[in-house]
This record gives C-alpha cells, sequence and structure tokens, in this order.
C-alpha cells in the first residue's frame, strides 16, 4: 500500500497513537480489536513474593504468568543481583519499583515489552578502551516515516539487545565491529553493519509476503494480490500436520466452502464425499482433481508430499477447467526440490487407534422385561409373560454362574472388538541438486491394524520429481508415482450385529464349539471363521515436460502424463457351521448366509493419459501487467473388469477358480471408453496494481454426447478493484489498513458426469444398447432357455452438458501490516439444464433416457479470518473457517425423487419428508381423531391432518395427502479453525471442526427396540417410553413410542418426531513437539531432530445418542481416536 508523505501538525501524533494500540484476537468470535498499548499493563494485576532472589528469577516469573517480555544488556544490568518483593494484585508498575528500588536501575513499559537499563550508562571512551564496544544510537522508521515502536534491535550472533520506545529511538552498547538485527511483526527483517556509525537511521521495509504469495491457478500460477477469482490456498505442511493417511481427510474443517464428509474410520478408508460449494447437479457432485497439472485422484498423493494445495471455487477460477469444473476443481502441487546440497529427512510414526465409545443397550433383565412388554403390546391376550417367565427374568445371571450355555450373558462388543489398533508410518524423502539438475524423491510405508482380528493395511507409496535446466532456453521436467495398497479384512463386517445381538444368545458353547446365535446368527463365529477379502490397488503413473523460453516472457510448454491402474480382488467366503448345545461333535446347522463356500474374483485396469500444450506470456509495460495463455489438452481413458465366481467348494482352505466345481461358474465382463478433447485460454490485466481483470474461455468435447452436441463452450469473466491502492485511501491515513480489494465474477460451467439411478457412470447415453441373457421359450410343450438378444436401453441423441453459471462477490482485506486477513465471499449458482432420467411408460421396456430439464439453484458464503504475531519469543497464529449453502430444486420436468429424503420442485436438495407429529397417543379421544390405519393404539405417534383430496384437512392421516417437506438434511454452518504457537523450540497445534445445524434422524438402530423382532433394546429409550405399567403422569412426560414391533411402520415412519440438531464440535488434531538445539543435533551430522505425539479426534461434542458419532453409520467401522509419537530427523 502507497503511503503519501505530506502531513499536517496533528498527523504524527495520531500515527504515533494508532501503533501504540495493540491487536487481541478472540479465536471464539474470530474478530479483531484495538486497545491502547498502556491499557494491559494498566489493568493486569501481578502477585508475587520472593525474598533475596535474583532479579532475573523475578523477571522470570512474571513472564511465565503474563504476556510482558523484559528487555535488557546484561552488560549494563547486573541481573543476578539479590532483591526481595512482595506484591498482591497490583500492577505491573508497582511491581518494578519495588524491584528497582536503590539498585540503580530504571524500566520503561512500552505495551508489553520493558526495557531496563541503568540510570547512567558506562562512559564510552573508556568502554571501547577496554572491550573495543561503543554505543550506537539511532531511530526506527516505517516507509512513511512513522517511528516503529517496540522494534526488537539485538546484536547479531548475541542476546545483546534492547528494543525501540514510544519515539523509535533506541541505545544500545555493541562490538564496534557489530550488525544489528531489527525485527518487528509485518515487517522484514533488516540487518545494518556499524563499522564507522555511531547514530543510525534505519527504515524498515513492510512485509509483503502474504501479498505476494504465489498461488497455483489452471495452468500456472498468480500472486495471490491479482486474483480476481474465488481461490482458498492451503500450504502442505498444514495438510500433513493433521497426521491422517489419506490426503482427503485431511482437508475436513480446512478450507471455508469445502465440504468433507466421511462415515467410518476404516483402515485406509478415505473421505466418504468432497463437496465445493455445496451441490449442482443430481449427479456426480465431487470435485475435479488436478495433480502437478493432471488429472489424477486425492489419495495418490501422500499428504507429506504436497507443496500446496489450491481449490478454484467460483466460475472464474474454474471455468479453465470448463466440462468438469461445475463441482469445484483442487489443485494439488507436490514438493520439488531446490538448488541446493542434498538432504535426507525421515520420519517416523507409531501411534494406536482407540475406538470411541459403543452405543449402549440394556442388560439381561432389562431385555427380558422389554421383550414380554413388547410381546404384550402386540398381542394382550397372551399375557405379560409371553417370551420369559418372572424366574429367568430375575434368576438369568445367578444361573448363568453354572449354566452358562442355557443361560448365556454374551458380551458382543467386548469378544469382537480390541481396545485399540496399532498403526505405523515411515516416510523418507531425499532432495537437493545443482543448476542443471535437481530431485526430489520420497518412500512412504503405512500399516494401520483393524479393530478386531484378521484386518489390516497396508499402502506402499513412491514419488519422484526430476528438474532439468539445459539452459536458460530449455528445461525439462520427469515424474514418477507409484503407489500400492493391500486391503485384507473378514469377509464379514461385524458393526451392526455385535452391536444389535442381546446378551442371551450364544456365541459359543462352554466346550469351545460355535453356538448358533440367534438362529444362526453369530457374528462372533462368522467375523472369525467366515472368510475373507483381500483387495489389491496398484497405480503408477508419469508426467513428462519440455519447456522452452523463445523470448523473455514467453514460455511454452508441452506435457505427457500416462497413468495405469490396477485392481485386484479376492473374496473368499466360507461355510461355518455350528454345533448342537448338547452335542458339541454334531453339527446343527450353518450360520445365516455361510452355509456354502464360494470363491468370487474380479481384475479392473484402467489407464489413462493426458497430453497438453500450453503457451503463457508476461508482459510488464509501465504501469500495464500484462498475462496471456493458450493452451490444448486431449484425455483418453479406457478400463476393462473382469469377473468371476465358483461355489460350493468341497474344500474350504484353497482359495483358487481351478478349485471350485465346474457347474457352479459364472463370469462376467464389461468395458469403457472415454476420451475429451478441448481448447483454452486465459487474458489477465492489471493497471497500476488497481484495476484487474481477466478473462477465461474453454471449449470443450465430449465423447459421452453424440457428435452433433458434444462441443460446448464455457466462458467467465471476472474484475478486482485495490481500494488500498488509490490515492484517496492513502490521504485517509488509514494506517491500520494494508490491503483491500473487491472481487466480482461470472462465468459458466459444464458437468457430463452422467449417472443412472444407482449412480453409477453412464458413457453412452446417447446409444442404443442390446443386453444378451437367457429368454425361455416354450416349443413343443417344453419350456426350454434360448440366448436372446433385447434393446433395454432408449436413445436420446441431442442430451448434452449441463451448464452451471456462477455468480461471486469476494472481498479481501488485510490489517496491522497484513497480520490479520479476512477473506468473504457471496456466491449464487444456477444449473438450468440439469440431465435428469425422464420418465417413460413401462411397457415401453426400456429404461427411462436421460434428458436436459432439471434446474437447481445453490447460493452461500465463505469466510475465512487468520491472525498471526509474535509476543517476545512466542509466535502463534489462529485462523477461522466459516461457511454456509442451500442447494434448491428447480423444475424438474414433471419428475418426482420420493422416499424419506425427496428432490421436489422448490424443495431443498435430498429434503426430509414425512409427517408432522403431535406427540404420542394418551387418551381415547386422541384415538378418535385422525390415524394412520385402525391398529393404532395408546402409546403410538400421533400426526397431523394436514390436508385431503380437496385441499383440506379430511381427518385421515394418509401419505398422499399429509406429508410435507420437514427440513434440508444437509449440514449447515460449517466451521474450522486452528490454533498454531510456537516458543523455543516447542510447537503446539489445535485444529477444530464442525457443524452449526444439521436436521438428523434417530435412525432404527439408535431408538428402536427388538429391531427385526430379536434384536435388543437401546438403553437410551429405557425408563423414557410410554407404558402401560407407567402412570399417567408419567406417560404425558414420555419422549418415545410404546414398545412394538407390529406397529413399528406406524411409529418409526418418517416423520419430525424423529429428527433432532445433529450440530457437533470437534476437536481433530492436537499436537505437541519440541525440535531439539541444533547445537545439540549438529555435533552427530544431523541438520534437525524434532519429536512430537498428536491425537486426533480426540473428542466430540454433539447431541447424538451416547455411544453414537456424527460421522459413523449405523453399521459402519467406528470412528476412532489416534494418538500417535512422531520423530523426525533431517540429515
Amino acid at each position: 500500500m502507497k503511503k503519501n508523505n505530506d502531513r499536517d501538525c496533528c498527523v504524527p501524533l495520531l500515527r504515533k497513537t494508532i501503533r501504540i494500540m495493540k491487536i487481541t484476537t478472540l479465536f471464539s468470535l474470530a474478530v479483531a480489536c484495538c486497545i491502547s498499548a498502556s491499557t494491559y499493563a494498566q489493568d493486569y494485576k501481578v502477585s508475587i513474593k520472593k525474598n533475596n532472589a535474583s532479579i532475573i528469577e523475578i523477571l522470570k516469573e512474571i513472564e511465565k504468568n503474563s504476556e510482558f517480555t523484559f528487555f535488557f544488556n546484561d552488560n549494563h544490568v547486573n541481573v543476578n543481583k539479590k532483591v526481595s518483593v512482595n506484591a498482591k494484585n497490583v500492577t505491573l508498575d508497582e511491581v518494578l519499583t519495588q524491584i528497582f528500588n536503590n539498585t540503580g536501575y530504571n524500566y520503561q513499559i512500552i505495551d508489553r515489552q520493558v526495557l531496563i537499563k541503568a540510570f547512567t550508562e558506562p562512559n564510552q571512551a573508556t568502554n571501547a578502551a577496554q572491550q573495543k564496544t561503543k554505543i550506537v544510537s539511532g531511530v526506527i522508521n516505517d516507509e512513511t516515516g512513522l517511528p516503529v515502536i517496540g522494534a526488537n534491535v539485538v546484536e547479531k550472533g548475541t542476546t545483546n539487545g534492547t528494543i525501540t520506545d514510544a519515539e523509535g529511538r533506541f541505545s544500545l552498547n555493541v562490538a564496534s565491529d557489530a550488525t544489528l538485527v531489527i525485527t518487528y511483526i509485518g515487517y522484514v527483517t533488516s540487518e545494518v553493519p556499524v563499522i564507522g556509525k555511531n547514530s543510525l537511521t534505519i527504515t524498515l521495509r513492510e512485509d509483503t509476503e502474504v501479498l505476494d504469495e504465489v498461488i497455483v491457478v489452471g495452468y500456472g500460477t498468480m500472486k495471490k494480490k491479482d486474483l480476481t477469482g474465488s481461490v482458498a490456498a492451503i500450504k502442505g505442511d498444514d495438510l500433513a500436520a493433521r497426521k491422517t493417511t489419506q490426503l482427503s481427510t485431511a482437508l475436513q474443517g480446512a478450507i471455508a466452502g469445502v465440504t468433507v464428509t466421511r462415515d467410518n474410520n476404516a483402515p485406509g478408508a478415505a473421505a466418504g464425499s468432497i463437496r465445493v460449494r455445496g451441490i449442482t447437479t443430481i449427479g456426480d457432485t465431487s470435485p475435479l482433481v488436478i495433480i502437478d497439472g493432471v488429472p489424477g485422484s486425492i489419495n495418490d498423493v501422500n499428504p507429506n508430499d504436497v507443496e500446496s494445495m489450491s481449490v478454484l471455487k467460483d466460475a472464474a477460477s474454474s471455468s479453465i477447467y470448463g466440462s468438469r469444473a461445475a463441482a469445484g476443481v483442487i489443485l494439488i502441487t507436490t514438493k520439488r526440490a531446490q538448488e541446493k546440497s542434498l538432504s535426507i529427512d525421515y520420519n517416523f510414526e507409531y501411534g494406536l487407534e482407540i475406538p470411541t465409545k459403543q452405543p449402549k443397550y440394556v442388560g439381561v433383565k432389562r431385555f427380558l422385561e422389554t421383550t414380554n412388554e413388547l410381546r404384550y403390546n402386540d398381542n394382550k391376550s397372551g399375557g405379560w409373560n409371553q417370551a420369559y417367565s418372572d424366574d429367568d427374568i430375575n434368576n438369568w445371571e445367578k444361573y448363568h454362574q453354572t449354566n452358562p450355555d442355557k443361560y448365556p450373558m454374551t458380551d458382543w462388543v467386548g469378544m469382537i472388538l480390541k481396545g485399540s489398533a496399532p498403526r505405523q508410518t515411515h516416510t523418507i524423502s531425499v532432495a537437493g541438486g545443482a543448476k542443471t539438475v535437481k530431485s526430489n524423491a520420497s518412500f512412504v510405508y503405512d500399516k494401520v491394524d483393524g479393530l478386531y482380528a484378521d484386518r489390516d493395511y497396508e499402502r506402499f507409496m513412491i514419488r519422484a520429481n526430476n528438474d532439468f535446466t539445459v539452459n536458460k532456453y530449455l528445461g525439462a521436467t520427469l515424474d514418477f508415482n507409484f503407489k500400492r495398497t493391500k486391503n485384507h479384512q473378514p469377509y464379514y463386517s461385524p458393526f451392526s450385529d455385535m452391536r444389535l445381538a442381546p446378551m442371551i444368545y450364544p456365541a459359543v458353547w462352554a466346550n469351545g464349539e460355535y453356538a448358533s446365535g440367534k438362529n444362526g446368527n453369530n457374528s462372533y463365529a462368522v467375523v472369525n471363521s467366515g472368510g475373507f477379502k483381500d483387495e489389491w490397488y496398484n497405480q503408477m503413473g508419469g508426467r513428462a515436460a519440455i519447456n522452452i523460453t523463445p523470448l523473455e516472457g514467453l514460455k511454452i510448454s508441452g506435457v505427457i502424463a500416462p497413468n495405469y491402474t490396477f485392481e485386484k480382488k479376492k473374496h473368499f467366503r466360507k461355510a461355518v457351521p455350528y454345533s448342537l448345545e448338547n452335542d458339541p461333535n454334531m453339527v446343527g446347522g450353518y450360520m445365516e448366509g455361510y452355509n456354502t463356500t464360494k470363491l468370487s474374483e474380479e481384475r479392473n485396469d484402467s489407464y489413462n493419459i493426458t497430453i497438453q500444450g500450453i503457451a503463457n506470456y508476461m508482459k510488464t509495460f509501465g504501469k500495464h501487467d500484462l498475462n496471456l495463455m493458450a493452451g490444448y489438452e486431449t484425455y483418453y481413458s479406457s478400463g476393462e473388469n473382469l469377473g468371476a465366481s465358483r461355489d460350493q467348494y468341497e474344500l474350504s482352505n484353497f482359495p483358487y477358480l481351478n478349485v471350485g466345481p465346474l457347474d457352479l461358474r459364472d463370469n462376467s465382463g464389461s468395458a469403457t471408453e472415454l476420451s475429451y478433447r478441448s481448447w483454452f485460454g486465459r487474458v489477465a490485466y492489471s493497471f497500476d496494481n488497481r484495476y484487474l481483470f481477466q478473462a477465461n474461455i474453454r471449449y470443450d468435447g465430449s465423447s459421452r454426447f453424440h457428435s452433433d452436441y458434444r462441443w460446448g463452450v464455457f466462458p467467465s469473466f471476472s474484475a478486482g478493484w485495490v481500494l488500498s491502492e488509490e490515492a484517496f485511501m492513502e490521504n485517509a491515513d488509514i494506517n491500520w489498513l494494508s490491503f483491500l480489494k473487491l472481487r466480482a465474477s461470472y462465468g459458466t460451467l459444464g458437468n457430463e458426469r452422467i449417472t443412472d439411478k444407482d449412480g453409477n457412470a453412464l458413457y453412452y447415453p446417447y446409444q442404443a444398447f442390446i443386453n444378451f441373457s437367457d429368454v425361455l421359450f416354450y416349443q413343443n410343450g417344453t419350456v426350454v432357455p434360448e440366448l436372446s438378444a433385447a434393446q433395454w436401453a432408449y436413445a436420446v441423441e441431442n442430451i448434452s452438458w449441463e451448464t452451471t453459471s456462477s455468480v461471486d462477490i469476494g472481498l479481501d482485506a488485510n490489517f496491522f501490516n497484513n497480520r490479520l486477513r479476512f477473506t468473504a465471499d457471496y456466491y449464487n449458482k444456477q444449473t438450468k439444464d440439469m440431465l435428469l432420467a425422464l420418465e417413460i411408460p413401462d411397457y415401453v421396456g426400456f429404461d427411462n433416457p436421460q434428458r436436459n430439464t432439471g434446474k437447481m439453484y445453490t447460493n452461500g458464503y465463505d469466510i475465512e479470518l487468520a491472525w498471526n504475531d509474535r509476543i517476545g519469543d512466542l509466535t502463534y497464529g489462529i485462523s477461522a473457517n466459516f461457511s454456509d449453502f442451500v442447494s434448491k430444486m428447480g423444475d424438474l420436468g414433471g419428475t418426482e425423487f420420493l422416499g424419506d429424503q425427496v428432490k421436489l420442485k422448490d424443495s431443498e436438495f435430498n429434503e426430509w419428508y414425512g409427517y408432522l407429529s403431535d406427540g404420542l397417543m394418551l387418551t381415547e379421544e386422541d384415538l378418535k381423531g385422525p390415524k394412520l390405519n385402525d391398529n393404532v393404539q395408546l402409546g403410538d405417534v400421533k400426526y397431523k391432518d394436514i390436508s385431503g383430496p380437496d385441499g383440506v384437512p379430511d381427518g385421515k392421516i394418509s401419505p398422499e395427502y399429509d406429508r410435507v417437506l420437514l427440513g434440508g438434511s444437509l449440514p449447515r454452518f460449517q466451521y474450522g479453525g486452528t490454533l498454531n504457537l510456537g516458543y523455543k523450540g516447542f510447537d503446539f497445534s489445535v485444529a477444530i471442526q464442525g457443524v452449526g445445524r444439521r436436521n438428523t434422524r434417530l435412525s432404527s438402530a439408535m431408538v428402536q427396540p427388538l429391531q427385526a423382532n430379536w434384536g435388543n433394546t437401546p438403553a437410551i429409550i429405557d425408563g423414557k417410553y410410554w407404558s402401560e405399567k407407567n402412570t399417567e403422569a408419567q406417560n404425558a412426560e414420555a419422549i418415545y413410542p410404546r414398545l412394538t414391533y407390529s406397529n413399528s411402520s406406524i411409529n418409526y415412519t418418517m416423520s419430525d418426531f424423529w429428527l433432532f440438531n445433529g450440530r457437533y464440535f470437534r476437536l481433530k488434531n492436537l499436537t505437541l513437539g519440541y525440535t531439539l538445539p541444533a547445537e545439540w543435533t549438529e555435533k552427530v551430522m544431523i541438520k534437525q531432530t524434532r519429536i512430537y505425539v498428536a491425537a486426533n479426534d480426540l473428542f466430540c461434542i454433539s447431541k447424538y445418542p451416547k455411544g453414537w458419532d456424527p460421522e459413523m453409520g449405523s453399521s459402519a467401522y467406528p470412528i476412532t481416536t489416534s494418538v500417535l509419537f512422531g520423530l523426525s530427523v533431517k540429515f
């Protein structure tokens, strides 16, 4: 920001007052406010009592318990001098008066910094003669001529230092050939030699690193201050600090407007979904991922290999990717070597995965009682003890001691789930090179064990990036990456049944043989003996580029990047018999679903290649900056799938296809091809660093569409106005404002990722398809199968791209020498030709064809705040991000997506849809009112009569007229934040993430008793449901309906009765590290050694039932807490 040096007599006083102000950032509100420098010293109260203690001991005690920092010249101040102090709840000034009374020392309080000095400094001539030192005095100003108050002035290589006073002045006794190092937050560090000088006037230059930060954008880079689109960037080290094995999960809560969800935390599990600024289509909503300039998969990159990540959120920034950018673009830049000597880094982590609390269910006695009550409610004529006698209820636990087979008490969760599972990671990276050749290579190995037997995940990853410089005109890059994973687990996932199963069913008999559980449902037996699922994934890719610079400012690049993936799956399900209670040698039957041994194998091979030609030209002339880019890209991919299986194996220890029976075999196969071809370009222009303009265009063609409709044009336009560079802003003397920019953009984006009703990709929706299958014919009185062909897909040639238009208005502002940074965006997105399956009559015999008929609207906002500062040796940074969006459906061309979550005109995307409840049926009068059917009884959920055939309430509850929209199901008001502290080798960081509001349904697994007519009763409802055994007053306070199985469709159907606010706050990561002093490690040829401990997902606060996590599915692997120890060594 340019400053005007013309001032009247009042301005310096005003500026000085502003300079004395200090910033405090309130992290919970993320709001910065200014308070005068003297306020803290006046308000802070000190209590300290020391007898005959050294001055340095007392000062350290005060520093430890406050934000004050003391400075002194130990040549002039004897800090080992003994003094006494006794103060209670007084100001610092009063305490210092006690300390330095009759010592010959004086003090000066400047903000939170305190300068201690002698009343009379040693004679300069004597000092110089004896120690070859001299006193150097000076004044430190900023670029506008204003004094810099509280700047640190230190003699280089020593601890001898001082700070500037309210006039920016300092005086320091230093060696005659010394160099002064001047530092102050928000300014570039300055080193000034003092040889031949006794008086200095030093000007500190504003640190514009924040503004000059280079951000990766589509097919190039730009300075952050020149951006006109909405681009969020995060450093790779910040992602790696979150200590996740998958890069996608490290993104959660890290960037405003990026929604990352997960539904389990199984070994190797990645994020369930990533969305950038909401939803624009009912099809694929995942963003395009670009790795070093070419499309890829986010989880094929090791978090430690990431240099930076940029998220292109609006049309202005992402339209350069045109047809695949409607859901946003994530750009990942991996680390490259610099021109420096060879360095080797090794990082080791070992930790434990600890399961969070599991859902609670009632014990044996209450299970028996609630089972009887449920049976009675469903059949009152049978009495109260239809399932279990009073003797069973009262004495089951006692009988278990002597006859555990007849009276089992099985701890299903305890038998299956481990208390913890180990994990480890080893990472080695090598980097360095000369001017002509630079290389960066890394290797990582991960192993994570599962929380139950015979489950683990292994991963190997290699990445090598090489840069070659022939001369100033010619260079090249050659990159290679490889990834191999193996996921080994039992064939059966136990989580749903092990939580649901009551204790009264046996897992094993007393003799150790498997019991039947509940009619062959024994999760312990099948998880241990039911076979395995092994899955291997191999990915190998490369990127070769040649870079030509024929003239200054012009760079021409040619890129070719092939990528291969090979996936193998072997699923071997074994027959699991169970024994009879009274005859362990007799097979009583087989576990449900595990009565035969079957092998299924699958192979998925894919290949893709990207070829690019790109020219970039940059030119500055006067106040004009011009950046031109043009390019061509072609992308081709193909894939093939093969599957085979055999059933009823005689031998269960040989998982090979050739061992299985020939007459029980099956096979399948498929293949796909897809290609894109694109031309694109960008023009970026700025005038005087004030007025910024940018235009992008992309012309895309896709093989998914007919040749007459496969091409689309996707333009965008954006502009920025840097108000802080305007003369009227400079003349306003707003010294605390470092940077202010307004942005606006408009553009269109495309989407052609069409899916069917099951979410499977459609590659040729414009073509008619024939399906071959065996069809039964009646010939000569006999039914015989014959291979036949029939068309199953209806061809619609004139479908084309979905087009999403996007408007974005943004503000970027930096304050207080760029220490406080603020970014806010509001956006609106509209999709008006969404691809939907058009309903056609069933008798036509075809699947519903795709048509460009749907409309969808999304609007929202993103806000990011960050504050970075230093207090003495303490450096700290605080950041917070907030975002919200609403995606609503427009006209869907008559198509309706019905269910518990719907997509209807004017509804939110996947909005809850059901009945409005009105408490419970408590009186006979309630039973005479509207109800779903005649089976409704007292204690059932009561619903409101909303409408009828004539548009008014009709005295009935019916799905056609009484179901209404109940509110959106997507998370709202999402937030994340970080806190980073550094102090004398120690580092501490905290990351949080959460959701402010979400309409969430209490699922059947959470609240429904005796699911499937045999499951356990959730502890959350015990004592809180309607019961005939309750008093009338107790039933009036009941939260849950009566126990019933026959009427479960009435009580547990979708209604607002089961909705609650699923908001949550999660402590994502906590890390404490210490870097050993260099003087220790350099003795053994080690540049740096850091040890640390970390924890992920340490706790979560929510309104979910106890034991349930907001991100855990009812039958999913649980969310785990990771506790890690790490060692990082640099050679």
